[in-house]
């Protein structure tokens, strides 16, 4: 599905066919079939792609679910020095969230966009009017305001770090609660086994709510409309009907929280329409009345100021748009979730820009540029990295608190054997790493420059931005080429398109072969480039098996023998987890060749290469050591980490193969890509230009799609995902002249 949040653990099966009956029956899947992965649903509420690499997939839904019950459990422990980097920025995330949502409540006064809407957006607009007025129950229609004044930087770092105060942890459901659960679930012929995740998603009173409202059983990560379709049919009987309000503002909600893991924050009023209509709901458009007039939903029409229109123009304009029929912007519905981050991003961007005292700084392009504006943004591919390690170099001799921020473990260990200190932008959120707060949560920092600027997704860089104080210069920083975020948003991309700072492009093109090679994938072009060194290597194949074959023998044998790279420095890069070729399968035959074992400790043996999701969106690689009972112990580079017995199913998969997504913000001496003949749908010049881009000294391509991989250069554009950064963005700081 889309491009999203680093997974490992959930891989996505097959697309599931909508609903086709008005009325299904009860569900009599098994508890496997009830509970595979949500990214496989989302797949058939919206794209309909097969199971190969989606952002969804990198999202690790179900890592996410488990990682929010681990993180809450251990956060009862705020006081102790235990507390894991995993849970501190869980907590990190819930403590921002509160404090956004506390301060979008602090807004007053009716909205003042859309007030020429006609048909159903304006029936929708009238339905958050009534939630506005008292007549109706729901969330307010969000208007971003100009950013007030803010706290001051601080003018000292603490001495030691400091983390985000722990959240106290959710109550664990009471074991009557769950038993409850399991007699409704037994009685509409769902598994049981579901009985923990109901009761944890819907509280003490789960068992009665689920009896009233039978389409709850979709807060359930994995559980399809149509199972809950028949899990309602065997509850309500003849009271339960395609048209059934409690239905249609589940499946609402559910087509937006699908579209999150492709990487919207919003959708198309119509395609939310045409996913109602897949799913059999007779009346999508009152459907979605419904749910917005009940504030699951809301409903968003970004206005767009022309400059320079005298007043007579603008008139034509809007006669014209109401003789249509037609809104000038389509009216969006997203999630309060989204909404909120991305209306706290936009603002605390504003807050940055407003707030920098303009210095003259002397130096590159870059450094000018950052010395005068308190937002730069920085593109570039892997060489012009050094420009913004340069920079925090340079802060740092005029006095000032710089730090260095990137993506990946990996990306961090690179840099320091390079010479240049940084941190990982998930440890600088959870206070595992980075300079400490002052009493309000702002981070003690002048400039902060954040490489791998694409891989933010909104709801991260919002706690990102939240956390540094006024004045402090931002600097995002990336090559806008690769796949986006593993998370809803694209931050980097949106505050690119809205020209409201400074941008500076870099001039450092990327050296040898392989830099040749990944330059041209950027523009379109695959070009046969020279490679005395067996830079390059294409391997051809005919089948998917001789391509599992082929990408053994080339870690094993190949790579080491010819290039001189041993095989735990080379990584595989495949499409996606399923198929013949996909991540599953070569990772069990590169286990077989490489770390034989019967997988004693939950299908691990010591010595296994794997891929562990500790929150949604960020993968860390390493390696097994040891098992106890407290769960699975891994080395990765310096670092030793836990993963707790209970998410080694959901949270951690092997990790000789990777998607592009779970490789994104990472380099190897030496790459494997594998491309089979099922690939072919899965291919855009975006996962061409990341995967090829991992490889430091040598890239071997697996190559089985004959001249798709050519058209995908050329071609294949990913498609764009709906956001509202950009008006947001446009709205508080584009001058009149732009």
């Amino acid at each position: 599905m889309t491009e999203p949040a680093g997974e490992t653990a959930p891989e996505a099966p097959e697309a599931v066919a909508p609903i086709e009956e008005p009325v299904v029956e009860p569900v009599e899947a098994p508890a496997e079939d009830v509970r595979e992965g949500a990214e496989a649903t989302g797949a058939a509420d919206t794209t309909g792609t097969a199971d190969t690499e989606t952002p969804e997939a990198e999202d690790g839904t179900d890592a996410a679910e488990d990682g929010t019950d681990a993180g809450t459990e251990a956060a009862q422990a705020s006081d102790t020095p235990e507390l894991s980097d995993a849970q501190a920025e869980l907590a990190a995330q819930r403590e921002l969230r509160a404090r956004i949502e506390a301060r979008k409540a602090e807004k007053e006064g009716p909205v003042a966009s859309g007030a020429k809407l006609s048909g159903t957006a304006a029936d929708l607009l009238a339905a958050v009017r009534a939630v506005e007025g008292g007549a109706a129950a729901g969330s307010a229609f969000y208007e971003a305001p100009a950013p007030a004044p803010r706290r001051p930087a601080p003018e000292a770092a603490p001495a030691m770090t400091v983390r985000p105060p722990a959240q106290d942890a959710a109550p664990v459901p009471a074991a009557g609660t769950t038993a409850a659960v399991r007699e409704v679930l037994a009685e509409g012929g769902a598994p049981e086994t579901l009985a923990g995740q109901v009761a944890a998603a819907l509280g003490e009173g789960a068992a009665g709510a689920l009896r009233e409202d039978p389409w709850q059983l979709l807060a359930v990560p994995g559980v399809r409309p149509e199972q809950a379709d028949g899990f309602a049919r065997a509850l309500l009987g003849a009271a339960c009907g395609p048209d059934d309000p409690r239905r249609t503002v589940a499946l609402t909600v559910r087509l937006l929280e699908q579209a999150a893991l492709q990487g919207h924050t919003a959708l198309e009023l119509r395609t939310v329409c045409a996913g109602l209509a897949r799913h059999s709901v007779p009346d999508p458009d009152k459907a979605v009345e419904v749910a917005v007039s009940e504030g699951a939903v809301l409903v968003f029409q970004e206005e767009t100021e022309e400059h320079g229109t005298d007043e007579d123009e603008a008139d034509e304009a809007a006669e014209a748009a109401e003789a249509a029929e037609e809104p000038a912007t389509p009216v969006l519905l997203g999630l309060d979730r989204y909404a909120l981050a991305e209306e706290s991003l936009a603002d605390g961007l504003s807050r940055l820009v407003r707030t920098a005292t303009a210095d003259t700084w002397d130096g590159p392009e870059l450094d000018r540029a950052a010395g005068a504006h308190g937002l730069v943004l920085h593109t570039g591919g892997e060489a012009a990295r050094a420009e913004p390690v340069a920079l925090v170099a340079a802060a740092r001799e005029r006095g000032l608190r710089a730090l260095l921020a990137v993506h990946s473990e990996g990306g961090r260990r690179a840099l320091g054997a390079a010479g240049a200190d940084a941190v990982t932008v998930a440890a600088l959120l959870s206070g595992a790493a980075g300079p400490g707060r002052d009493e309000e949560g702002a981070l003690a920092l002048d400039v902060l420059a954040v490489l791998d600027a694409p891989q933010l997704d909104v709801e991260t860089a919002a706690m990102l931005v939240e956390s540094l104080p006024d004045g402090c210069r931002l600097v995002l920083s990336g090559d806008p080429e690769v796949l986006g975020a593993p998370g809803a948003g694209r931050v980097f991309t949106d505050a690119l398109a809205a020209r409201v700072c400074p941008r500076i492009a870099s001039r450092v093109p990327d050296p040898g072969p392989l830099g040749e090679l990944v330059s041209g994938i950027g523009v379109g072009e695959l070009n046969q480039v020279e490679a005395p060194g067996k830079e390059v290597v294409i391997v051809p194949v005919r089948d998917a098996g001789e391509a599992v074959h082929r990408t053994v023998q080339l870690v094993a044998d190949s790579v080491p023998r010819a290039i001189g790279v041993p095989a735990e420095q080379t990584q595989v890069i495949t499409v996606g987890h399923g198929g013949s070729a996909g991540t599953r399968a070569l990772n069990a035959a590169l286990k077989q060749r490489l770390n034989p074992g019967p997988g004693r400790f939950g299908g691990y043996d010591p010595g296994d290469r794997v891929a562990y999701a500790p929150v949604p969106g960020r993968t860390v690689t390493g390696t097994v050591v040891s098992a106890d009972a407290e769960g699975l112990r891994l080395r990765s580079g310096d670092d030793e980490l836990l993963v707790p017995k209970e998410r080694v199913e959901s949270a951690l998969r092997h990790g000789w193969a990777l998607t592009a997504h779970q490789a994104a913000g990472t380099r190897w001496p030496a790459v494997v890509a594998v491309l089979p003949g099922d690939a072919a749908a899965g291919l855009s010049r975006a996962w061409v230009y990341t995967a090829f881009g991992r490889a430091e000294r040598h890239l071997s391509v697996v190559h089985g799609v004959d001249q798709a991989l050519a058209r995908a250069v050329a071609e294949g554009i990913a498609p764009e995902r709906t956001t509202r950064l950009r008006p947001l963005l446009e709205g508080l700081l584009a001058t009149p002249e732009e």
